[in-house]
């Protein structure tokens, strides 16, 4: 019997001699009997594909990274106008485990839930929660960490298109939160050709038909009034471009380092939007001029996740996205107010080829100072798996380790083998400063993956309670520097597919016992800096004006 090549590679590397796998699947017992639903098994349409959500937050306000589960349905639900599977909040015991949480915090089911975004809408210390859907959006506010309560129609919220991932920032700097909204293209079964009547072909195999030849659909800029209600923007703002794409990915950042909040969404399929904040209320799409819409030969991929981070230690993000296989992972490097590919020669292009790739995250998981990147992959076809298609549905999900120089080394995340992976969120689950995973399995389990990795090294974790509304400071840059190293993070909770992480900056520090230097540029643009910071501890930073 002959293996499909992806296969194949994940046996070899995952060998009896190989070395342990740095993260340790423990979903088993941390989330038993929590699975998400995604359609059908056999994936007739484009709907059926992209999993659901993960939200990580600290809801309950007992200082642990809780969990939100956005779940999907089936298409015999959506014909019969039943809702689908609801959200669902799990809370951590502290230890990295989760139990349900109580009926407060009941969040009713919507038409067929994507992914979400994480913020503290109404300024009151707490994190809300938004929700991307085919279908209305939705908006629950947390109640004072004690529940949940949806308030969609008075906040004034209006999308009811294919929302996939969504961000919280402040583009304004007037204190208020806004939201950003991804979305992905029409779908009506009626006007879509189902997998069985062939319209749609793949290596000789008819297939679920998408996106290309479908409808994409505009993304939207939602502007926070300040009394918790948000009007669209999109038009007024610029956020508007010639051309849709199908939206997938969403991360903030300030690329140019002008001190307001820019934008970066991937496509699938269509070239990648950079939204550039012009300070005065508008946007400005400048994606071809800085060089991350498309691969080096200038074709469009199929972007999916999407991470950002300080790789090369010049204070402004590079990003990383994950395309669809035969296209390599993208790594735009930073440099003089615009990005190269530096794909190839961090050695992250070639090995990603056979994959497709979904959700990602760009974190210091080994401590060692220098950030790592965390890749989830599986197929779009579960007919992937007929021989001769030189692919698998089920692929090896991997951690490529970062060697200090900027090139990285692929190692098979877990010993548990293939999946059907799609989205995930990196955080410390269990209070151990090393970065964790959690991950979707789609139709399947929800994934938990501990961080194995056994070193004596230091970190620091900073977390900021901003002054006004934006509780989180959402947006603020903080920059540690340590003996041998230096690094600048952003406050956000946007990145990932369809998923939100908790607004902390993680430093891994290697051997260095304390931070020598700790500034913060908060969003109002004023700075504080404290020396000679203790490690190995989350320190929460108060703006002055508190």
């Amino acid at each position: 019997m002959l293996l499909p090549l992806c296969l194949w590679l994940g046996a070899q590397q995952n060998g009896p001699d190989a070395a342990p796998a740095p993260f340790r699947e423990t979903g088993h017992a941390a989330l038993p009997g929590l699975a998400t639903t995604c359609g059908g098994a056999e994936k007739d349409y484009i709907l059926e594909v992209n999993g659901g959500g993960l939200l990580l937050g600290d809801f309950d306000s007992d200082g642990d990274a809780d969990l939100v589960v956005i779940d999907g349905s089936t298409l015999e639900r959506a014909r019969a106008g039943e809702a689908g599977e609801p959200p669902r909040l799990r809370l951590n015991r502290g230890d990295g485990t989760f139990e349900a949480a109580g009926e407060v915090w009941t969040m009713a089911p919507g038409r067929w839930g994507m992914g979400g975004a994480v913020g503290d809408v109404d300024g009151d210390g707490h994190p809300d929660v938004f929700v991307t859907e085919w279908g209305p959006d939705r908006l629950f506010l947390n109640e004072s960490g004690s529940g949940f309560e949806e308030v969609t129609e008075t906040a004034g919220l209006r999308g009811k298109r294919w929302g996939t991932s969504a961000a919280f920032l402040d583009y304004d700097k007037d204190g208020f939160l806004d939201l950003a909204v991804v979305n992905y293209l029409a779908f009506r079964e009626e006007d879509v050709a189902h997998r069985e009547e062939g319209e749609c072909i793949w290596k000789g195999m008819p297939v679920m038909c998408g996106p290309e030849g479908l409808t994409p659909v505009h993304d939207q800029l939602y502007r926070g009034k300040g009394d918790g209600g948000f009007e669209d923007v999109s038009v007024a703002a610029g956020f508007r471009p010639r051309e849709a794409g199908y939206g997938l990915g969403v991360v903030t950042l300030d690329y140019d380092a002008d001190g307001d909040t820019d934008l970066y969404v991937t496509n699938d399929s269509t070239a990648n939007h950079l939204w550039q904040n012009e300070g005065d209320g508008t946007f400005a799409e400048v994606g071809m001029r800085r060089g991350v819409d498309r691969d080096p030969n200038g074709k469009e991929q199929a972007g999916m996740g999407i991470a950002a981070g300080d790789l090369n230690g010049d204070g402004i993000d590079d990003l990383f996205v994950t395309n669809f296989s035969q296209e390599a992972n993208a790594l735009y490097v930073s440099r003089r107010r615009g990005y190269r590919d530096g794909g190839d020669v961090a050695r992250l292009g070639g090995h990603s080829l056979r994959y497709l790739g979904w959700g990602t995250a760009m974190e210091d998981f080994d401590l060692d100072g220098d950030l790592d990147l965390a890749v989830f992959n599986g197929h779009v076809y579960p007919q992937a798996d007929t021989p001769g298609t030189d692919t698998a549905y089920a692929q090896p999900d991997f951690l490529y380790r970062n060697d200090g120089a900027g090139r990285f080394a692929a190692l098979p995340l877990t010993d548990v083998g293939p999946t059907v992976a799609r989205a995930c969120a990196a955080g410390d689950l269990d209070g151990d400063g090393r970065p964790d995973l959690v991950a979707i399995e789609l139709g399947g389990a929800v994934r938990v993956l501990r961080n194995a990795m056994e070193a004596e090294r230091h970190w620091l974790a900073v977390e900021l309670r901003g002054a006004g509304a934006n509780t989180f400071a959402l947006g603020a840059r903080v920059t540690a520097e340590w003996e041998g190293g230096a690094r600048t993070a952003e406050i956000r909770t946007a990145g990932g597919f369809q998923s939100a992480v908790l607004p902390r900056a993680h430093f891994g520090l290697g051997g260095a016992a304390k931070v020598e230097r700790l500034t913060v540029r908060w969003p109002s643009g004023e700075e504080q800096v404290l020396t000679d910071v203790a490690v190995d501890r989350v320190l929460v930073f108060e703006e002055e004006s508190r």
